[in-house]
């Protein structure tokens, strides 16, 4: 029997996310052979809506052929179809229930690299982010699981009283926290071996409350590109690129990451650092929101709203937010501030509004 939380996610995704209406074509994308329950309730809400649905099965294990041996002229034609299938869409949903999130682990970063600028770029950064209302999720498969060591069934649990929380609710008052940072010039952030400093003055920021990502929950800005000096001690492990890295470690002049280190990766670190110029540099900064979710899974869609964190994402800006910041790479990298994790202050013009995760 189908869960019956699934029902209430699709229409969560569909009304509240999207808001698809009658007449509309969603774009649905999934990978990961748990993820076919969410998918059909999808296609059969999407169809009671009298909107059209297609559906693409979109797995890593599939696809790593061409990105393991793939030219750049092979992989540009991949992405024509799907720009073109784009292009029909309105609407886009993306679940990600990857059955091995470890699929990619052994494909060379120069592969990756050319997969991510001749497909991921023109066909999500040009095609979904700007021209479709988009949402992107996880979904609570046993490898999910196995990354945030708890059973399935306390996981699948545990996944939906975060991914079904009130939005709205929790909307008003992220509010609050938009408002403080738009009047603030100068952001500084403390932990144990961090001491950052950054201007976020006469950036934008974004309140995120499950529009564009289930689970949600976060607000980001953008730092003044050059500004950022000092250095930040990532406390949060980070699966990117296949690769589990830890305690990243980065200090920063004049915005450029000029020292990175982790523990025991060091070299693949500094290679994805180097794919471009703005890799080392800073496109977001945020803070994580979401209360429902207090410990880090290697997940980035559920680890940058962990409640009492920041994160900062190395590369690309957001359209929205921008600082000028170009690259292939936007890896987002966390560090928790709640006693448990260690502590730390966040400071705005210099007055302290957040001490050990709490806004005091």
């Amino acid at each position: 029997m189908r869960d019956p939380r699934t029902r209430r996610l699709a229409e969560l995704l569909l009304d509240y996310s999207i808001g698809l209406k009658k007449g509309e074509t969603l774009y649905l994308e999934w990978k990961g052979s748990s993820t076919i329950d969410l998918a059909k309730e999808l296609i059969a809400q999407t169809v009671k809506r009298g909107a059209t649905c297609f559906p693409v099965f979109h797995d890593e294990q599939i696809i790593r052929p061409l990105l393991e041996k793939g030219t750049a002229e092979q992989i540009k034609a991949y992405a024509s179809l799907h720009c073109h299938l784009m292009e029909k869409s309105r609407c886009y949903i993306g679940i990600n229930g990857s059955d091995n999130p470890f699929e990619m682990a052994s494909v060379p970063i120069k592969q990756t690299d050319l997969f991510i600028k001749n497909y991921s770029v023109p066909v999500h950064n040009v095609r979904r982010m700007k021209k479709t209302r988009w949402c992107v999720m996880r979904w609570p498969s046993r490898a999910f699981a196995q990354m945030a060591q708890m059973s399935h069934d306390e996981f699948t649990d545990f996944y939906f009283d975060v991914c079904l929380v009130d939005y709205k609710r929790l909307s008003k008052k992220m509010s609050e926290i938009s408002r403080m940072l738009s009047g603030t010039d100068n952001v500084r952030i403390v932990s144990p071996d961090t001491d950052l400093t950054f201007s976020i003055k006469g950036m934008k920021n974004s309140i995120c409350d499950g529009h564009l990502n289930i689970p949600d929950g976060e607000i980001f800005t953008a730092p003044i590109a050059d500004s950022i000096n000092g250095t930040i001690k990532f406390n949060t492990p980070t699966l990117y690129r296949g690769t589990v890295f830890n305690n990243i470690r980065l200090t920063f002049k004049n915005g450029v990451a000029h020292h990175a280190t982790c523990d025991g990766n060091d070299k693949l670190l500094n290679d994805i650092l180097n794919i471009d110029k703005g890799a080392r540099q800073c496109g977001e900064f945020a803070i994580g929101l979401n209360p429902k979710i207090k410990k880090p899974m290697k997940e980035t869609l559920f680890d940058e709203k962990i409640d009492g964190s920041v994160h900062m994402a190395m590369g690309q800006c957001y359209d929205d937010v921008p600082n000028g910041v170009k690259s292939a790479n936007h890896w987002d990298i966390v560090l928790i501030q709640t006693k448990e994790y260690g502590g730390g202050e966040l400071y705005f013009d210099g007055k302290l509004v957040r001490k050990n995760g709490k806004f005091v």
